[in-house]
C-alpha cells in the first residue's frame, strides 16, 4: 500500500490479509503476488520460536507486506519481543477488560517506556515530557495494537474497552465466541450473527477498525460483515486454503477416474 497500514483503517478503508503458520522461504513472495495488504502471523496456536518468526516478519516486511503478529497471551514482554523481531503490529487473545487493552497499548506504543512510569502516563497520572513524547511517537506510531474480542465479558466491556486511546483494531474470534455464547461453531444462528454486528459496529462507531476471522467462511458471509462495517479484512489462512483446495481437486480426480473416494476426515481445524 502507498501509505501505513494504520493510516488506511484509521480512514476507514478495508485492508486485505491472511493468516500465516508456515515459515517457509517460498512463501513470502508467492502471498506478495497475492495483492494482499498484511500476513498474521500465529504464534498463540501455532509452534514457531522466536528466531523464526523474526525472519518471517522482515522477510515480509521487505515485500512490502505488513507483519502483525498474534503473541500466545496478553504479556507486555512478548508483545516487545515481535515488535524487536520486526512485527509491525501485535495482537493479543481473548481481550476482556479496558485494563488488559491498556497494557497491551503500553507494551505497543510506549516502548521503550517500562515499569512505573509507563503505568503512571497510562492511568493519566503523569505526563510525558515533549521531547519524550516525539520520542515515543516516532518509534512506535505505526505499530498496530489488535485485540481478538472473542466472549461474553468482552461484550459486556466493549465499550469501556474501546475507550482505550490507542486501540487501533477488534479482531473478532468467531470460534471462541460461538463456544462463549453456548453456541458452539453455530456462525448462522441469529444470536452470533447479531453478536458480530454489534461488535463491529461498536467498534466502527468509536473510530476503531474491526474484522472476523473465519477461518473456513465463505465469502459472502465475509462481503455482509464488510458491508455492515468491517474493514480489517483477515481472510482464511495458508494451511487451511491448501486444506480446503486439496480435499476438493483430489476428490473431483479420483471421482473423474473413477477410482473410490479415499478417507476423508470432515472435521475442520478450529482457530
Amino acid at each position: 500500500m502507498s501509505d501505513t497500514l494504520q493510516a488506511a483503517l484509521h480512514a476507514g478503508r478495508r485492508v486485505y490479509g491472511t493468516m500465516v503458520v508456515s515459515s517457509s522461504p517460498f512463501w513470502p513472495p508467492l502471498l506478495k503476488r497475492t495483492g494482499i495488504d498484511f500476513v498474521f502471523i500465529d504464534t498463540e496456536h501455532i509452534a514457531l520460536d522466536r528466531e523464526t518468526v523474526s525472519w518471517m516478519c522482515r522477510a515480509y516486511a521487505a515485500l512490502g507486506l505488513t507483519p502483525i503478529v498474534r503473541i500466545p497471551t496478553l504479556c507486555p514482554v512478548e508483545a516487545g519481543k515481535m515488535l524487536d523481531a520486526g512485527a509491525r503490529g501485535v495482537c493479543a487473545p481473548y481481550v476482556e477488560t479496558a485494563e488488559q487493552v491498556r497494557t497491551l497499548v503500553g507494551a505497543v506504543k510506549y516502548g521503550p517506556l517500562k515499569g512505573e512510569r509507563r503505568a503512571a502516563i497510562l492511568a493519566g497520572r503523569d505526563a510525558m515530557e515533549p521531547a519524550l513524547a516525539a520520542y515515543v511517537e516516532e518509534r512506535n506510531g505505526e505499530n498496530l495494537c489488535v485485540v481478538n474480542i472473542e466472549s461474553v465479558p468482552a461484550m459486556e466491556n466493549l465499550d469501556e474497552i474501546l475507550r482505550v486511546p490507542g486501540l487501533d483494531v477488534v479482531l473478532i474470534g468467531p470460534h471462541d465466541l460461538s463456544c462463549s455464547l453456548g453456541l458452539p461453531e453455530e456462525y448462522g444462528h441469529p444470536r452470533f450473527e447479531t453478536a458480530v454486528r454489534e461488535i463491529i459496529a461498536k467498534s466502527r462507531a468509536a473510530g476503531v477498525a474491526a474484522g472476523v476471522h473465519m477461518v473456513y467462511g465463505d465469502m459472502a458471509q465475509e462481503a455482509a460483515w464488510a458491508r455492515h462495517g468491517a474493514n480489517f479484512m483477515l481472510h482464511s489462512g495458508d494451511a487451511f486454503l491448501v486444506e480446503q483446495q486439496l480435499r476438493r481437486e483430489v476428490a473431483q480426480l479420483r471421482s473423474e477416474l473413477g477410482d473410490a473416494t479415499g478417507h476423508v476426515d470432515d472435521r475442520l481445524t478450529a482457530i
